[in-house]
């Protein structure tokens, strides 16, 4: 009698449960570095925005701060720059939605102009007084899958977070939804405290 090579039903066993023991040890571990990039991202990105609003608010004076993405974004091919579009964010962190949510990395982003409207625009009305506030805040696509915590900012340019609220709160926090954060609400040191 010829014995065939091969491998038996015991053994393929043991290699299939040792994968699958495998992928149960590895599989939450890619999950949250998954998270932990996305919050990193999330946080460089509000650096990026209060960059931008800086520079939108020192070059057009007659808007102030940008209470709408549109302000910060890109313009079309060969147009110049405008207050309209100012060419200071690009499209991977802007959306065509005028407060948000424009979903970059895991986490959705939202404007205003610091008090939970639009604020005067690319093109005020005569007489309008300029936006001396705006607020910019994130909060995960998938609370608990893409991110853990909700991000805020406004023009003292300090990136807060919801995990550095003091006293600290008890699991995530719930996701935010349009217009965002208000500057008021971002100031609030038991919703937020400041990233190092």
């Amino acid at each position: 009698m010829r014995w065939q090579k091969g491998f038996s039903l015991i053994e393929l066993l043991i290699v299939v449960a040792i994968i699958l023991i495998i992928s149960a040890i590895a599989i939450p571990s890619l999950l949250q570095s998954k998270m932990a990039a996305n919050t990193s991202a999330a946080a460089a990105t509000m650096r990026t925005i209060n960059t931008a609003q800086a520079t939108y608010s020192a070059t057009y004076t007659f808007s102030g701060f940008a209470g709408q993405w549109p302000q910060l974004g890109p313009t079309p091919p060969g147009a110049p720059c405008t207050a309209a579009a100012s060419c200071l964010l690009d499209q991977w962190v802007l959306c065509g939605a005028i407060s948000g949510p424009c979903p970059k990395s895991g986490f959705s982003y939202f404007i205003n102009d610091g008090t939970g409207g639009p604020g005067v625009g690319s093109a005020p009305p005569p007489g309008a007084v300029p936006d001396n506030n705006y607020a910019v805040s994130a909060t995960p696509v998938a609370m608990g899958r893409s991110g853990d915590n909700n991000f805020c900012s406004y023009p003292d340019a300090v990136v807060r977070s919801s995990r550095n609220a003091v006293p600290a709160l008890p699991g995530s926090p719930p996701a935010l939804s349009a217009p965002g954060e208000t500057a008021a609400s971002c100031n609030d040191l038991t919703k937020y405290g400041p990233i190092e």
